[in-house]
């Protein structure tokens, strides 16, 4: 067991009688799932169906919290977050609070006595437990790996940029089809019942200089766009599906190789391209 902290993560604490049923009034994901060992993925969008804040949520037995909802959330994004949660709140018995005595923990050699990220097994295990000062910094570690397996967070998502599925959130476990509302529920469900999904985050490797990071194929037609900063020669790209088969280059002709991870694999095959 490599144990790692993630300082750039923060961690909001959710009590009351009514925390799960706000939740799952909110959150693209079915919050009725969620229990300990099991945590899950999911967005809070705008009533369009772009993606505020990408959310991990842990049971809080999980970290001698009962009873209580833990969300992971970027460190910058924390007070923005609360604040949109406090406008939702209304009567309900829900209080929401910053939790810093919690700290976000990862292991990316795999099983650690944690649930695996729910996104994919690939990212490790992730789980939320007391700070500790002296526990290595896993940020560097951390960002390369998830960038190579194609897992945006915040640097590369934006807020109210990008479409829920155009994140890849659908492929990792971060929405249901099958529950009630949610905010945003309308553009989600209608792309994916009508196969709209045409643009989607998929990581690259560079070969030079990412330039403008503007994605274009050999006639120079764009195709998408770099999102947020490389970690060393791996990126993330916002790209149309149907040019992920062809030779591609980024800013001034810099050549680009697609990484297909095994959770994008399926919709990277030529067949799904062409529809």
């Amino acid at each position: 067991m490599t144990a790692f902290l993630l300082p750039d993560r923060a961690v909001l604490r959710l009590a009351g009688a009514d925390v799960r049923p706000f939740l799952q009034g909110l959150l693209t994901n079915d919050v009725t799932k969620l229990a300990p060992g099991q945590p899950l993925y999911a967005g809070l969008l705008s009533a369009q169906g772009k993606l505020l804040y990408a959310l991990l949520l842990f049971d809080g037995a999980d970290a001698e919290a009962p009873g209580d909802v833990l969300i992971d959330v970027d460190a910058a994004q924390l007070p923005a977050l609360a604040r949109r949660l406090g406008l939702y709140k209304m009567r309900k018995a829900v209080t929401i609070t910053p939790a810093p005595e919690f700290a976000v923990w990862i292991d990316l050699t795999g099983p650690a006595g944690h649930a695996s990220d729910p996104r994919t097994p690939a990212l490790g295990t992730r789980w939320i437990a007391a700070a500790e000062a002296t526990a290595p910094d896993g940020r560097d570690i951390y960002r390369r790996h998830r960038l190579a397996l194609g897992i945006a967070e915040a640097p590369e998502l934006g807020e109210e940029q990008l479409l829920w599925l155009e994140t890849g959130a659908g492929l990792l476990n971060g929405v249901s089809f099958t529950k009630g509302c949610y905010v945003g529920q309308e553009n989600t469900a209608r792309m994916q019942h009508r196969d709209k999904l045409r643009k989607i985050i998929v990581p690259a490797q560079l070969t030079g200089h990412a330039g403008d990071g503007i994605v274009r194929d050999a006639a120079g037609r764009q195709h998408g766009q770099m999102r947020g900063d490389a970690a060393g020669d791996i990126c993330l790209l916002h790209m149309r599906i149907e040019a992920l088969q062809e030779p591609l280059f980024i800013g001034e002709g810099t050549p680009l190789n697609i990484l297909q991870p095994a959770w994008l694999a399926n919709l990277m095959t030529p067949t799904h391209a062409e529809t």
